[in-house]
């Protein structure tokens, strides 16, 4: 279901200004306008209304988090959120942007990044969306760049179907898988993570959540 466009909508985004990076160029130049430290980068693409984000950087003051959401309406919510939760947050750690991950190598640098979170991506279930999907090999091509030596993938669906599709493209593009399950909540590694409002929406209704974490 389509999001009804927010009234105001643009007003409002401008009132959270300070959390938002309204030019994807000046990430150009790495992250030092940004964030006021050099801290690692963790960047979710696809941000929904916010959850994860605030929950991650409220829960690990040391890294700094770069929201990415396509739709303004949706990353609106998430940035309002995000500034009424200003005060829980240790540091001023937290940023969105308002973009498409398609363009994400056009202006971040390459190898900048410590980790890349996709959480509960649209499953485009028809076979001829396939290239849209976030887990498609064109958009792990791009994801390679940006990531550093060392950093890591980190994926969660509720969606068999392109979880199965996921790893055959993980395992095309040679990834080494580090984890992977299809009960995230059963897991040890469930200790640490934190629930996106699809995802506590899902789990409540007894669904399973697929995960898994990968480097290039």
């Amino acid at each position: 279901m389509r999001m009804r466009k927010k009234k105001h909508g643009a007003e409002r985004i401008a009132a959270c200004s300070e959390l938002l990076i309204d030019n994807a160029e000046k990430l150009k130049g790495g992250f030092s306008d940004i964030f006021p430290n050099d801290a690692p980068i963790h960047i979710e693409i696809g941000c929904g209304k916010g959850n994860f984000a605030c929950g991650m950087a409220k829960k690990y003051p040391e890294i700094n988090f770069i929201a990415i959401e396509r739709v303004a309406d949706v990353c609106c919510i998430a940035l309002e959120k995000a500034k009424a939760a200003s005060d829980e947050r240790q540091k001023d750690n937290l940023r969105f942007m308002i973009g498409d991950a398609k363009e994400l190598a056009e202006n971040i640098p390459a190898h900048s990044l410590d980790c890349i979170y996709l959480n509960f991506s649209d499953p485009w279930p028809k076979s001829g969306h396939a290239k849209r999907r976030l887990t498609h090999r064109g958009f792990l091509e791009i994801y390679k760049i940006l990531l550093k030596e060392d950093g890591i993938l980190k994926f969660k669906t509720d969606n068999v179907g392109l979880f199965d599709f996921s790893l055959e493209e993980f395992e095309a593009m040679g990834m080494t898988v580090l984890f992977s399950t299809r009960d995230l909540h059963a897991e040890p590694q469930a200790a640490d993570n934190v629930m996106t409002e699809y995802e506590k929406n899902f789990s409540e209704k007894g669904f399973s959540i697929c995960s898994a974490w990968l480097k290039f």
